[in-house]
């Protein structure tokens, strides 16, 4: 009787979401599809490519070939060691220029907005899923389909704190995006959040980013706040208790780490500041990816992990390996999927197999006697 009672007062968590404007929502990871391949350079994208066995093993090969000459060992602390230079430099000579700013963030991660969003204004996004630029690569719109229905959060989900006061301590709803760089999600996110009880914190190990970001003329500290903090360091303080974000959005910033050495601890320290039912919002490089297999021999750090012309790195995941990264932290999945495209250059007729992962899992609620 008392694991029937326990059962029944639990509670599933998920935050009030806008419903999809039209009506149906979009496809998982896009909906267009090529079915002529006499269409192929109609559009910039295309969506759901099922590889060839040819292909496939002959990504293998490549990614094997490349990965034959490693650089030395004693050479390869220094990217785990000085990272912060080397991304220093980065946005020092890049500036705000490199990526284009994540419009498609609320269409593809709509648990991002807060429970009050009525009024609130959505970046508007392109036609032509234009790519954003990445190190090495791009990111495509994907977005989850189902209808998405209100929910209620934790009963037991409050606000646990041994602060007392920190930024954002009133908003009613927070965020923390990690790897921020030059902002290019944070001034989406800050357009449409302002105005509503929400609260966005977003940090990068770049001291040079985090000045980018609150030099910028759209930075308010009302509803955003920017700190330097190395998410591998677990052992410095965040400016905000534990179990107090209800999403942490992750784009494009494990890859950047270690995938043994590093990632899982710095995985595990992050899922410790979700609310009970908080959601980690995932994207990044998939395994066979265009940027994996351009790399040339003497870069590979270790299998499937390479250090970049700038010193920066990046890791190729498989959805395998995603899954037990943030499982291994106590969390339970929600989506875990690969995103297979076509990226098409139709000025200079040139097709690209481009792989990503993206993922969202959640913080269990406890069961309650």
């Amino acid at each position: 009787m008392r694991g029937f009672l326990k059962l029944a007062v639990r509670a599933v968590s998920c935050i009030p979401r806008r419903p999809f404007s039209g009506g149906r929502p979009p496809a998982p990871l896009g909906g267009r599809i090529l079915t002529d391949p006499e269409d192929i350079f109609q559009h910039n994208m295309w969506d759901h490519v099922q590889w060839t066995e040819e292909e496939t093993e002959k990504a293998r090969q490549k990614a094997e070939e490349n990965s034959k000459e490693k650089i030395p060992v004693e050479e390869q602390s220094k990217y785990d060691r000085e990272a912060h230079k080397y991304w220093d430099r980065f946005y020092e000579m890049h500036q705000r220029k490199f990526f284009r700013n994540r419009t498609w963030l609320f269409t593809e991660f709509p648990e991002l907005l807060p429970p009050d969003t009525t009024g609130l204004c959505l970046p508007e996004q392109e036609q032509e899923q234009e790519q954003e630029q990445e190190q090495g690569g791009g990111v495509d719109s994907c977005s989850e389909s189902g209808n998405r229905e209100k929910q209620q959060p934790c009963a037991s989900s409050t606000l646990t704190s041994h602060m007392n006061t920190f930024p954002g301590q009133h908003a009613a709803f927070r965020i923390l995006e990690v790897g921020c760089g030059a902002g290019n999600s944070v001034f989406p996110i800050i357009s449409t959040i302002r105005g509503s009880k929400a609260f966005l914190y977003c940090c990068d190990f770049s001291s040079q980013a985090i000045e980018l970001i609150q030099e910028h003329p759209d930075y308010d500290p009302a509803v955003c706040h920017a700190f330097v903090r190395d998410i591998c360091d677990t052992a410095s303080p965040f400016p905000f208790p534990p179990e107090s974000l209800d999403i942490i959005l992750v784009v494009f910033v494990l890859s950047a780490i270690h995938p043994v050495r590093r990632a899982q601890d710095a995985v595990r320290a992050l899922a410790g500041f979700l609310k009970q039912g908080g959601i980690v919002l995932f994207r990044d490089y998939g395994r066979y990816d265009l940027a994996q297999l351009r790399f040339k021999k003497g870069q590979c750090l270790s299998e499937n992990f390479y250090k970049r012309q700038d010193g920066t790195c990046v890791y190729f995941f498989t959805k395998d390996e995603v899954h037990h990264l943030f499982s291994n932290a106590g969390l339970e999945e929600l989506q875990n999927l690969e995103d297979r495209r076509l990226q098409v250059n139709r000025g200079k007729k040139v097709v690209m197999h481009r792989v990503w992962t993206q993922s969202k899992y959640r913080k269990p609620c406890l069961i309650s006697d």
